[in-house]
C-alpha cells in the first residue's frame, strides 16, 4: 500500500507510512506534508513535524497523531 514511503532502521515505520497503513491519511497528504516540511526548512522557518503539519491542514486529529505515534514507537 505505502511502498514508496520506506522504513527506517532505527524506528521502523515512519509516521507518514504508518498513518497511511492505519487508514488515517492518504499517500498524497503525506507527500504534501513532506513538501511543506522541506519548504519550511529551505526558507529557514521553524522545523515542523509531519504530524503537526497534517493536523494544521485538518487531515488528521490530535487523537490520530497519538494513535500513529503509539504504533510507531510502542508497536501497539
Amino acid at each position: 500500500m505505502a511502498d514508496d514511503i520506506k522504513k527506517t532502521e532505527i524506528h521502523g515505520n515512519r509516521f507518514g507510512q504508518t498513518a497511511v497503513e492505519m487508514g488515517l491519511a492518504t499517500i498524497q497528504q503525506v507527500k504534501e506534508a513532506l513538501a511543506q516540511q522541506v519548504e519550511d526548512n529551505i526558507n529557514n522557518r521553524t522545523h515542523r513535524l509531519i504530524g503537526k503539519i497534517m493536523m494544521e491542514n485538518g487531515w488528521i486529529t490530535p487523537e490520530d497523531v497519538l494513535k500513529v505515534l503509539d504504533k510507531v514507537y510502542l508497536n501497539k
